[in-house]
């Protein structure tokens, strides 16, 4: 005697899918990005909550820090603003107003701010880095490296 399964079709099996992965797209992994000039390769996390707080205003060399952000609002901003500002949205934007920083509306906007700024700093999607900037270590590590603080969740 034969046994009849039903099978739910394929597009079910999809849909699962894809409900599953957008969870997973949500979650960014964000660079920290300077110059290509900058000599600061590396900085410890507290060093840069202080920069992006506007208590540390320049470099070693002593050249003032220009922070270039995208709109703390978007989604891709809530690693940065959760894990470097510790602050509610509105008060990034406040924060982002009294230090002037330099607010863009894109990937593509910050990494041209941040190739045009030898002073500049900025927070990127990892898929955006280009060879015109460089990526600055955060606690000794690169983004995709386990333990990077700007990863994703």
């Amino acid at each position: 005697m034969r046994t009849l399964v039903r099978r739910a079709p394929k597009s079910l099996f999809l849909l699962f899918f894809l409900i599953a992965m957008g969870g997973v797209c949500s979650a960014r992994d964000m660079a920290v990005v300077i110059n290509k000039t900058n000599a600061t390769k590396a900085m410890p996390l507290a060093d840069l909550v202080k920069v992006v707080k506007g208590v540390t205003k320049k470099w070693p060399d002593g050249k003032n820090i220009t922070v270039v952000i995208k709109d703390p609002g978007a989604a891709d901003m809530k690693v940065v603003v959760a894990k470097l500002f510790g602050l509610t949205v509105e008060e990034v934007k406040a924060l982002a107003a009294s230090n002037k920083f330099v607010i863009v509306d894109s990937d593509a906007a910050l990494v041209k701010a941040v190739e045009a700024n030898p002073s500049a700093v900025g927070f990127v999607d990892i898929y955006s880095i280009t060879g015109g900037i460089a990526v600055m270590k955060v606690e000794g590590k690169l983004p995709m490296e386990p333990g990077y603080p700007l990863h994703g969740t």
